[in-house]
């Protein structure tokens, strides 16, 4: 049975002084640049977010059950590009607001948005014009990993909407293609080590990628757009079968294999998905550290942004 955001726990005990250190190390860093995010940040004003979250993408895996997957890809393709501001949610209102959801590495990939809708809807029903479009992405991320069969956290919250978007840097979000050097080039941009790389890629342990961006390529005569699986061992579960996979040269993506394959991984990423592959345990806490670390970049919080009363649209003046 869910729980509020303010008494759920981590289990087993191992998880729960991960996650608590976790926390400790991002609120260290978030009150040196002034944000206020918080764990209890809605319990006052809108105790039942997390329940509400979860109940409506439970419904909507029923479904799809690609949505989990999905949504969390929604939350790392944000929070990428200028921080964890739901500028990926936004649609195109030109010629104030042009989409990033039709970048390279969003357009017919980047999915769920109607499970967002669904959610702010939900939300504003129970608490009107209270929880973010930002903060529906972190919440939504982590129920999804959870749902699945992996770790559970704290989520971080207090996050406000952004009223822009930047595609210049939604052009380089990190692609299937990239070789290791681009990755962790692109993840030290944003603050995050050689160990957030390899366990945020993780989570393509789940969930499903067009046959165009494999390794393998499309088959003869296969469309494009057809989808496989990303971990074909438990390709709906949240688990460490992913890195075992990669052990085996069977990753489905170049830019997971290259953790393995590139000249300059035995020195930097191989050991530590050898580690994650063996130790199921280290992989789900490193997992929690990364995800904090990520949804702590550039959060809008106080007075910036706004709270959106549309994830889609920036508010009107007056609302």
């Amino acid at each position: 049975m869910a729980a509020s955001s303010s008494s759920r726990v981590s289990s087993p005990g191992w998880l729960m002084l991960a996650a608590h250190c976790a926390l400790l190390l991002a609120m260290a860093g978030a009150a040196s640049a002034g944000s206020a995010l918080s764990s209890t940040f809605y319990d006052a004003s809108c105790p039942s977010a997390y329940d509400v979250v979860r109940r409506v993408i439970q419904n909507a895996r029923v479904s799809d059950p690609r949505i989990p997957a999905s949504l969390i890809r929604l939350h790392f393709h944000d929070c990428f590009v200028q921080g964890c501001d739901a500028s990926l949610l936004l649609d195109d209102d030109l010629p104030a607001i042009q989409t990033e959801k039709t970048v390279p590495a969003n357009n017919n990939s980047a999915r769920g948005f109607p499970v967002v809708d669904d959610i702010k809807a939900a939300l504003e029903h129970a608490c009107p014009g209270v929880v973010s479009c930002a903060d529906i992405l972190a919440l939504a991320a982590e129920i999804s990993v959870e749902i699945s069969g992996g770790p559970r956290w704290r989520v971080l919250l207090g996050r406000r909407d952004g009223t822009t978007t930047n595609v210049q840097s939604a052009n380089n979000l990190p692609s299937p293609f990239d070789s290791l050097d681009k990755l962790q080039q692109k993840f030290r941009n944003v603050n995050l080590d050689d160990t957030d790389l390899v366990a945020l890629q993780g989570a393509h342990t789940f969930g499903k990628v067009q046959c165009q961006f494999t390794r393998e390529n499309c088959t003869a005569g296969q469309p494009q757009g057809s989808l496989e699986d990303l971990d074909r061992v438990t390709p709906n579960v949240f688990d460490n079968k992913y890195y075992g996979n990669l052990v085996q040269g069977q990753a489905q993506l170049p830019s997971d294999q290259v953790m393995l394959s590139d000249p300059a991984a035995p020195a930097t990423t191989a050991p530590i998905v050898q580690r994650f592959t063996s130790n199921q345990k280290d992989f789900f806490a490193k997992f929690v550290v990364s995800m904090i670390k990520m949804g702590n970049i550039s959060p809008l919080t106080g007075r910036a942004g706004e709270i959106r009363k549309n994830c889609r649209r920036v508010n009107s003046k007056g609302y």
